[in-house]
């Protein structure tokens, strides 16, 4: 009995794993391609902005105004990771997001809400040498 329950929940952890995983590749490619609208289907209600100069709180219709701006102004063409980790409930991706005007530094944190992950923080800094 015991070994069954150790199955289902070792099962039950790697489906959400590969959950999680999926859901963090759409992450990346939305920020590699600057699709805005993708980004923000894997946020919360409100997500916390952070740019070089201005960071706030802001709804969904907000944020998207405000990311549409920055991926006009500096056109994405690559994002890669850089480290991620976490725990259970919550993790984390750093990154580097590479732009017509010049590389980005991105950190984003997505935390569990009721037994859905969301992005609840972006922050997007610039690179300087």
């Amino acid at each position: 009995m015991m070994k069954a329950i150790k199955i289902i929940i070792i099962t039950v952890l790697i489906g959400l794993s590969s959950i999680l995983f999926a859901q963090n590749e759409n992450i990346n490619l939305a920020l590699k391609t600057g699709n805005t609208t993708e980004l923000l289907k894997y946020c919360s209600s409100n997500v916390e902005l952070i740019f070089d100069n201005k960071e706030g709180v802001y709804s969904k219709s907000q944020a998207t105004m405000i990311l549409k701006d920055f991926f006009a102004k500096n056109k994405p063409s690559g994002f890669s990771i850089t480290h991620e980790g976490g725990k259970e409930g919550a993790k984390y991706v750093i990154g580097q997001l590479k732009t017509s005007s010049g590389d980005y530094r991105v950190h984003y944190f997505v935390k569990k809400e009721n037994s859905k992950s969301f992005v609840y923080q972006l922050r997007i800094t610039q690179e300087k040498f």
